[in-house]
């Protein structure tokens, strides 16, 4: 993938520690932009990184939730990281995605299309850990804030 200088931009104020108290700005500024274009862009287009998103039913209220997340693209399906901006606890979303056996998701401004959804574990683990970090330095930097904890790595693939 080429970097353009707003990708450039956007992995190094995500390499700084601050940043990830930005959560507080940017999630209201992504639920705005996806109104105003309906789910078509978000912060993440902005800035020319790759976002998903991603409608799953809730674990618990049986409600369709949207999230939009960086993704990392591969191949035909793509990898999401339940990294929570650094924070201790697992993001809501990467429960109901392990609840669930698929989802909708859009991208690029696509019409919503069927994924899989499936929980990557060892022994696959670490070689998609190293390829989604490679992708996004800012998910190790996110791994120390968060204190250890592992985060929970998907795979999506499209269902035909």
């Amino acid at each position: 993938m080429v970097w353009n200088p707003s990708q450039r931009l956007a992995r190094v104020i995500a390499a700084q520690p601050w940043a990830m108290h930005g959560a507080g700005f940017v999630l209201p500024a992504e639920r705005l932009l996806r109104r105003i274009t309906s789910g078509r862009r978000g912060v993440l287009d902005l800035a020319g990184l790759p976002s998903i998103e991603i409608t799953v039913v809730g674990r618990k209220s049986g409600l369709p939730r949207t999230t939009s997340l960086l993704c990392v693209p591969d191949g035909d399906g793509f990898y999401l990281v339940g990294s929570n901006w650094g924070k201790p606890e697992h993001p809501a979303w990467s429960a109901n995605l392990r609840a669930a056996g698929t989802a909708s998701a859009r991208f690029n401004g696509s019409s919503a299309f069927p994924v899989s959804v499936a929980q990557v574990h060892d022994p696959e683990r670490k070689r998609v850990w190293d390829q989604v970090v490679a992708f996004w330095p800012g998910y190790e930097m996110e791994y120390k804030l968060a204190a250890g904890r592992e985060f929970r790595i998907f795979r999506l693939d499209r269902i035909a």
